[in-house]
């Protein structure tokens, strides 16, 4: 189970679920790639504030279940594991950039998803309905737009 994360000025539990496939949807991720991918991970987590949680491997794709820190964006956050990840493991496994064509490791496409640990969309926003008596609630007017409704 994650544990959140202390800062100066805040407290955090950001979770995120990141699938990315591998370029061309090729079967790449023999075991020693698995493990090297892992070891990787390990190393990116000691120079970022990027924690592995779990990690994934079918044959073509990767799911990462990661915690991270506020001040870094899911972008950055996808990036960076992207990035590094793909260029260790040609430079650790050639035969991988040969299956490859010498291109990319991963596609430039991802699905990424935030993870709750205490509950999902109804439950948080029944949480926040029910907050005092007096209370400004953000409801949903249409699928596009936002009102605000005093109750």
């Amino acid at each position: 189970m994650s544990e959140h994360i202390f800062k100066r000025h805040n407290k955090s539990l950001l979770l995120y679920h990141l699938v990315c496939p591998i370029k061309y949807r090729r079967n790449v991720l023999t075991d020693s790639v698995e493990m090297s991918l892992v070891s990787i991970c390990e190393n990116i987590s000691e120079r970022y504030e990027i924690h592995f949680i779990e990690i994934g491997a079918d044959e073509n794709h990767v799911h990462f279940l990661m915690q991270s820190v506020p001040k870094i964006s899911v972008e950055i956050l996808v990036r960076t594991v992207k990035s590094i990840t793909a260029k260790e493991i040609f430079r650790l496994h050639p035969e991988v950039k040969n299956k490859l064509w010498g291109g990319n490791f991963w596609t430039s496409g991802y699905y990424v998803n935030t993870v709750g640990q205490y509950g999902n969309e109804d439950v948080i926003q029944k949480y926040i309905q029910n907050q005092g008596e007096e209370k400004t609630v953000y409801k949903s007017f249409n699928k596009n737009q936002l009102r605000l409704s005093f109750e």
